[in-house]
């Protein structure tokens, strides 16, 4: 089973629950999906065995067989391509690899290069199957990295996926390839605007999906009113508690830094698991 942790928007706790959750089920894979800020590897300081670099698609202009008539420039909606006096621009780094400006010149000019935006680690970490991605500096997406980690998931284990913040290309890769998804968010109206958002997201993918309210306090009826109206579980609360912050700030885990969750994430797995049919 492939579980998605996410959140709509940064700051929820999202990476909390998910180390919580792979660790409480000690045999499973876990998999940093944020390629933009990997940050699992700060808690379980992984050793990484193998790194495989991620490229895409880029356009390499043959002027000797241009002729000028612009419809790559066109068809980009992008703009990482422009004609001017007879010369094609290329900006690589605005390009999103789609491919469409090789199949749109009718003079066949244009061929595909590929360059690296980022890499996927594998390693092992505390007993876990150990996967991440990172993107490199100015690259403008993500969802290549994230396509190539979860290629790497297998189905003989759980896998425990810790989606990008917010609801963007990347968040939506993870979640359509999921079996479950559990949506972290806070009691602000901040966290609610944002969760109203990640929810339609699942309904519009079409994957069950479960509520934890971190930092859950008096204002958690934010969160509960909308998940009665929608018929959504509520499957975790955890509470606004100093000690896992200072946990959180040394690097530790919550269940290693308060042994008495431990339970409570196991009986989150059987719950997500019943619910997904698993």
């Amino acid at each position: 089973m492939v579980i998605a942790v996410a959140s709509g928007k940064g700051g929820t706790g999202k990476t909390t629950v998910a180390l919580s959750l792979a660790l409480a089920l000690g045999d499973a894979q876990f998999v940093d999906a944020d390629a933009e800020e990997p940050n699992a590897h700060l808690f379980l300081h992984p050793a990484i065995t193998e790194t495989i670099p991620v490229e895409m698609m880029v356009p390499e202009v043959e002027l000797s067989q241009c002729t000028f008539c612009g419809k790559c420039a066109g068809f980009c909606q992008f703009n990482a391509l422009a004609v001017v006096n007879e010369q094609v621009l290329v900006f690589p780094e605005i390009c999103h690899g789609c491919g469409g400006c090789v199949l749109a010149c009718p003079a066949g000019a244009i061929r595909s290069a590929e360059r690296q935006i980022g890499e996927v680690e594998i390693g092992t970490a505390r007993g876990l199957q150990f996967v991440q991605g990172r993107l490199m500096p100015g690259e403008p997406s993500a969802v290549r990295i994230v396509r190539r980690e979860l290629a790497g998931v297998t189905r003989d284990t759980t896998a425990i996926v810790d989606a990008p913040p917010g609801t963007a290309c990347a968040v939506q890769e993870v979640i359509g390839q999921s079996d479950f998804c559990l949506l972290v968010t806070e009691p602000t109206p901040f966290g609610i605007h944002d969760l109203r958002m990640a929810m339609d997201l699942a309904d519009e993918l079409a994957v069950p999906y479960g509520i934890v309210i971190n930092r859950s306090g008096a204002s958690d009826y934010l969160i509960e009113d909308e998940c009665l109206r929608r018929g959504v579980p509520m499957l975790l609360k955890i509470p606004f508690d100093r000690r896992i912050a200072e946990a959180y700030s040394r690097g530790a885990c919550l269940v290693d830094a308060l042994p008495e969750w431990r339970p409570a994430f196991e009986r989150l797995f059987e719950d997500i698991r019943e619910r997904a049919g698993r």
